[in-house]
Parts: structure tokens; sequence; C-alpha cells
């Protein structure tokens, strides 16, 4: 993410978000846990926070609703109100139009559906209409009169020809269509959009659409992302919302709005920690099987993936079968990896150095497996574990220096290196005592000339368990 970008975050206001495959999965319903976190943290910095959505409210899935968003703008736009049930904005369709619509749907054999305020209708259910509305609207009646005694917001096609539909003229310069699913448009009031309904709540609030930042990821985002002033696509999105973004996130299942607004600087990092936390940490597992006892290790991919690919790649490869531990200093490190047994040799699966990939939610901690190197951005294939047990700083020195409360802690009364991070990257963790007891031992064999074993500890093989 650029520093123009960033430079930008730096006015925004209120942050509005689309819902289906943007807070939530629509296929599945699955809302990550980020979620919560990402409106409580941009609250906490004075940020407004509201839902752009296509949905009426009544189509609002429970956890979203649970999340109290500021301001909700809802029918594309029709329809706007804040928390407290104000209405800020609505637009509903003039009643004639809906008429003449009805009356062009039947003449072409369109099925369709009318929005209103507090309920949704259908003109006729079959399975192609379940499949485009249900996962949106469950159990809709059919009531193709219901524009008669209700306001309609917002209307449905319900057919199978995609963007081969169009309108004739003369509801053509009233109304337009914007496809949402394989078997249905949405059918709103020209003018009306997300944006428009934003607009409303900017205005409101006395804002700038430079003071807005929004996420989304279909078609009925498109006049949205013209008009704020940083517009996020997810990864899933419509390539023709991609072309419009001025960043594209990951995906939902993959906390996409956290990961943006972090990058952003909008919110705090929210970091992990796996080897505070390892007994919970699911990934891959290595046991470097020794002369002296085996080395069972969690690894990291996912704070550090390309260094743990090139372990794993060696070691299934046989690389490291038969190579010694050519360096070992008690009360520092235990040091392996290079074939030649020297040093000075050793190279990575990718044929070259690599670079490094330093993580903020790993440290040089006891039992810290960590890359060898010979300066910045120099991996290949020697690696060592962090041995020492002893440190001369207390956790409120290290926090002052810029360590994490819980990384402190565990060098204060554990040991480690924190000389060493930033330095060197980390990739995994010591995984069970009998491990720290090998580690002692191998520590502690007696060295000569440059700190190389009198007698070889060798490394026999790494099995690893993805």
């Amino acid at each position: 993410m650029d520093a123009k970008l960033k430079y930008k975050a730096k006015k925004i206001k209120v942050v509005f978000f689309d819902i289906d495959d943007t807070l939530r999965v629509k296929d599945t319903g699955y809302m990550p846990d980020s979620i919560k976190h990402v409106f409580e943290a941009l609250r906490a910095r004075g940020i407004i926070v509201g839902i752009a959505s296509g949905r009426a409210r009544y189509g609002v899935p429970p956890e979203i609703q649970a999340l109290d968003a500021d301001y909700c703008v809802k029918l594309n736009g029709a329809y706007v109100k804040d928390n407290k049930k104000n209405i800020i904005f609505k637009r509903p369709i003039p009643k004639e139009l809906v008429a003449k619509y009805k009356e062009w749907a039947d003449s072409e054999g369109v099925h369709f559906g009318l929005a209103g305020r507090h309920k949704a209708v259908l003109s006729y259910r079959n399975d192609l209409i379940s499949d485009a509305i249900d996962v949106v609207y469950a159990s809709l009646e059919v009531e193709p009169d219901f524009d008669q005694e209700h306001d309609v917001y917002q209307m449905w096609t319900f057919e199978d020809r995609g963007d081969n539909l169009q309108f004739p003229e003369e509801l053509a310069q009233d109304l337009r269509l914007v496809r949402w699913h394989d078997h249905s448009s949405d059918v709103v009031l020209k003018g009306t959009s997300k944006a428009l309904g934003v607009s409303k709540v900017v205005e409101h609030l006395g804002l700038k659409p430079e003071n807005v930042l929004v996420f989304g990821d279909e078609l009925n985002d498109l006049e949205l992302f013209d008009y704020a002033g940083i517009a996020i696509a997810m990864g899933v999105s419509h390539p023709a919302l991609q072309e419009k973004a001025d960043f594209i996130t990951k995906k939902v299942e993959e906390d996409g709005i956290q990961y943006a607004l972090e990058e952003l600087g909008m919110i705090d990092k929210q970091l992990t920690f796996p080897q505070v936390n390892l007994d919970t940490h699911n990934g891959p597992v290595a046991t470097i099987k020794t002369n002296l006892g085996d080395l069972t290790i969690k690894l990291f991919p996912e704070q550090a993936p390309k260094t743990v690919a090139n372990f794993i790649g060696l070691a299934k490869e046989g690389y490291y079968d038969g190579v010694i531990f050519h360096r070992i200093i008690k009360d520092f490190m235990i040091q392996g990896g290079d074939p030649t047994g020297t040093g000075m040799g050793g190279q990575s699966i990718y044929g070259v150095e690599f670079e490094d990939e330093f993580s903020e939610e790993l440290y040089n901690i006891r039992g810290a497996l960590s890359m060898a190197n010979a300066g910045p951005n120099t991996n290949g294939s020697q690696f060592f574990i962090v041995q020492n047990a002893g440190l001369a700083y207390s956790a409120k020195e290290l926090v002052r220096g810029g360590w994490p409360q819980e990384i402190a802690a565990i060098y204060a009364t554990e040991g480690g290196t924190p000389h060493l991070d930033r330095r060197h990257t980390v990739f995994g963790q010591l995984a069970n005592d009998e491990s720290y007891a090998v580690l002692d031992k191998i520590a502690a064999v007696e060295t000569g000339f440059q700190d190389k074993p009198v007698e070889d500890v060798v490394i026999e093989t790494v099995e690893v368990v993805d």
C-alpha cells in the first residue's frame, strides 16, 4: 500500500461496509471474529461506522445487526436511518412506475419481486427464484399486488437472460437494472444508488466525500466507489469494481477488512504471538532427529511463509540428513544446516539467497528456530535454535525498548536473545519439554576451534508433518 493512500486515510471520518462477501460470506453466512474488533477499533478512534447494502432492514443477518452500525444505507440507497431509528433519507419508487414495471414483466414472462420498508414479496415462487433470493431473504410470500397498499423502494427481476435483459425506453428513462445474481437483477430508480444514500449521511454529518472510506465487492458498489475518498475492493470482487478500487484487499475468510485497515494505519494491528500460545497453534511440525535426541518444532508459515517453505522443502528432499551442528555456544544457541560443516555453505530451495521475513508476532525467545545469515536478506539453508536461558534485562526495560508485554515477560523469565530480533527470521519454536532437554544437552557438549563440537552432533534426518 503506497504512502499517498496512507496519507489520504488520515482524512477518513466515516467507513461504510457492504454486507455480502464483504462483512460476511453470502453463501455460508460466515463472518470472521475480526469484524467485531474492526468496529470497536474504529469507534475507539472516533470514526463513524456504517452499512451500505442492497438489503432491507429485515434482510440484515442478526450478526450484522449486532454490530449496531451508526448509520444504515439500505435498499441500494433508497432508505437511510441512523441507529436511533431516525430517518435520514427515503426515496420510494412512484406507484405508477411500479405498475408499469409489473405490466412489462408480465408481458415479458419475467417474474418479479417488490421490496418495501418492512417487507418484501414475490410475484411467483419456483426453484430459479428460490435459488436467487432465499440466501438473502428467506421464505418470502407470494403477493404480486403488494404495491397497491405499500411503498416500494426496490424491485427485482427473476429470469435466466443475464445481461441480455433490457428495459424498453419508457422504463429505461426512469429505472435501471443492476445485475447481482445469475438469475436476478435489482431494479432501482435512476439516480438512486448506495452513493446517494451515503451522500445523504455525509451531508447530515457536515462532512465531505474525501472523509469517506468504503468497502464493497459487487456492481451495486460502482457509484459508491466513484463517490468515496478511498474505495477498497474485497479479494473476490467483480473485475469492474476492482478497476475502480484504490486497493484490493484479501477475502472475507482471510480477514480482508482488518488487513486493509491495519495497512492504512486506521486501526492497530491485532497480534497473536503464536510462541505465547503454542499449545493452541495449528501448523506444520518438524522433528529434527539427532544423535543426541529429537527436537520437535512447531513452524509458523503464516508469519514466515517463504522461510518455512524453504525449511520444509530442504527437509523433505533429505538435504539436512547427515549434516552436523557446526557451531555451538552454550548459553547462546546451536547452529546447523550447512552440508559443508564449515558455516560457509548451504543453499536454499530457491537456488539463491532469499529475503528476511521479520514478523511483529515472532521473537528470538529461548527455543526459537531462526535463520542464520551473513547480513540482511542472505538466507540459505543454515538455521539456529536459541538456547540462552538467562537475560540481563527486566520485562519493564524490554517494554520500554519497544517489545510487546507478552514477549518481554517470556524473555525476562525464560531467556532468549532479543538483540537478534529484526536481524534473523524466526520461523519455529520448540514444542515440548523433552526437546528443551535435548537442546540443553547439545549446548553442553565440548567444543573447540570456532565453537565446533569436538565430537559431531549430527542431524540424522528432519521429519515434517504438514
